[in-house]
């Protein structure tokens, strides 16, 4: 019974008595001696046996027999290397075999001494900072990168003493930057810095940037505008562009351009306006934006109509339908005036349109507008001057003679005074409203410009002809080389450019 209470069973209990058995003798102390000297001393004995067997008297010949070769040791991988057996069965061009260093035959050995102690272990295993045995493993390093192609030989080039004749009629390594047509018309056009014997006093290029605040950010205007587009049988070209002037005292750009299309199909009607503000007007830039927007709002309302009109050739009704719309416009730029608290003189500005049908069939060109500018149409290389003629009697007022020239009333040369009920000056005289419709003919070249380039090309013959040659055959400029011809500089016209060009298919 244990400790517990518990009665254990029979069998539990043999393994108990056989060890404790109070009948077993002891075995007390061993006869042989076992101290650390007795133990160093056996096992000496025993490694110098194993290494250095003594020598014996040879056996007889006939008794001799010559040993069996041992057979060779058997090569593990190395688990420390990424060794892959079946590397060796790759063929022996690709990797050279080695040659096995031959084995030295063991010195024979006694049948008594072979049994009673072993001999060397044939495997040696290298020590851990030894190579490892057996056939090398896989590189780890990056294969090296094959050969580049090496490239082509260099094609003979013929001696200095005889150059290419076509070599010295080569274009300049930047013709097509500078002076190459954008859609392939118009042909190679000469690098032309400007008209006349003396270059112009300013640089061709902006210097300085309009003055600007954080409340007139709206009403900054860029240095450059360029458009274009093609409906029908014609293609359209405008651009508008700074004065050397303006952009050396870092003045805003006065001139204001819109292009706009109305409609679709072919009753779409596309509007082009040119409004040049007043020189020194602080706002004259602002007065120029809003008469080319206002305008173009009244031209949309009522596009429809005026394409009917125009398609039909009705030039009367075009004609007092543009002019009320015109006359609203400036009515509008009054009334702004009025607002910002300055005379209406010093916020207006010229405004000049083109309406173009979209129809391929209908080939009239309507203009329209009040103020400065220029009308110009190229037909057969020559320059046309469309201005309207305003009669003199129109600019001066109602005309005194009747029908047969006879005067209706006596001129006494008497002058007026002014009327005492009047709060100011007397409002300048209004600008005449001017309009033209034309028919084009395939080949011709209509102009609508600002004053800015009016002005040149009535006093100085050398600008409208080199237009002439560089918008003549065989087609239209790109858009590059349009605003390139646009800024031709002539000494003493440093104004705002502005203008917008038809050519006739």
């Amino acid at each position: 019974m244990s400790q517990q209470g518990e009665k254990p069973a029979a069998h539990e209990d043999d393994w108990w008595r056989k060890l404790y058995d109070e009948t077993a003798p002891d075995t007390g102390p061993s006869s042989a001696p076992d101290s650390l000297d007795d133990r160093f001393d056996s096992v000496s004995d025993t490694v110098s046996e194993a290494v250095e067997p003594e020598p014996e008297p040879e056996p007889e010949p006939e008794s001799e027999r010559e040993p069996e070769p041992l057979p060779l040791p058997e090569v593990r991988p190395d688990p420390r290397t990424a060794w892959d057996p079946y590397r060796e069965q790759a063929p022996p061009s690709e990797e050279p075999e080695r040659k096995l260093e031959p084995e030295r035959e063991p010195e024979p050995v006694p049948v008594a001494t072979q049994a009673a102690v072993p001999g060397p272990r044939n495997t040696v295993f290298p020590a851990p900072w030894e190579a490892p045995a057996g056939p090398p493993g896989p590189r780890t390093f990056a294969v090296p990168k094959p050969p580049e192609p090496e490239p082509p030989p260099a094609p003979l080039t013929p001696p200095a003493t005889a150059p290419d004749p076509v070599a010295l009629h080569e274009l300049p390594p930047d013709w097509a930057a500078s002076d190459a047509p954008a859609d392939g018309g118009g042909g190679a056009r000469p690098l032309v810095d400007h008209l006349g014997d003396r270059p112009p006093t300013y640089d061709a290029e902006p210097a300085a940037l309009p003055a600007a605040t954080s409340e007139n950010l709206d009403a900054l205007v860029p240095d450059t505008v360029l458009d274009g587009a093609r409906y029908g049988t014609y293609t359209l070209r405008a651009a508008s562009v700074r004065g050397d002037s303006a952009r050396f005292r870092g003045e805003p750009r006065r001139d204001a351009l819109l292009t706009a299309r109305f409609g679709a199909a072919e009753s779409a009607l596309v509007l082009v306006a040119v409004a040049g503000g007043v020189r020194g007007g602080e706002g004259a830039h602002l007065a120029a934006a809003d008469a080319c927007r206002w305008i173009g709002g009244a031209v949309a309302r009522s596009h429809a109509r005026l394409s009917e009109d125009i398609r039909a050739g009705r030039r009367a009704d075009l004609k007092s339908g543009l002019h009320r719309l015109t006359d609203r416009t400036y009515g509008k730029l009054r009334a702004r005036a009025a607002e910002l608290g300055v005379e209406p003189g010093e916020y207006t500005t010229s405004l000049r349109c083109l309406l173009l049908s979209a129809d391929p069939d209908c080939r009239t060109r309507v203009f329209f507008g009040v103020g400065s500018g220029g009308l110009f149409r190229l037909r057969e290389g020559l320059w046309q001057d469309l201005e309207p003629v305003i009669p003199e009697e129109a600019a001066s007022g109602v005309s005194e003679a009747g029908p047969d020239g006879d005067r209706l009333t006596m001129d006494l040369q008497i002058t007026t005074p002014p009327s005492p009920y009047s709060d100011g000056p007397a409002p300048p005289p209004a600008e005449l409203f001017r309009f033209r419709a034309s028919v084009a003919r395939p080949g011709d070249t209509l102009l609508l410009c600002s004053n800015g380039f009016a002005e040149p090309m009535r006093d100085e013959p050398e600008l409208p002809d080199e237009l002439a040659e560089r918008w003549g055959p065989p087609g239209p400029p790109g858009l590059p080389a349009f605003l390139a011809d646009t800024q031709l500089r002539i000494k003493g016209y440093a104004d705002d450019r502005t203008c917008a060009a038809v050519w006739e298919a």
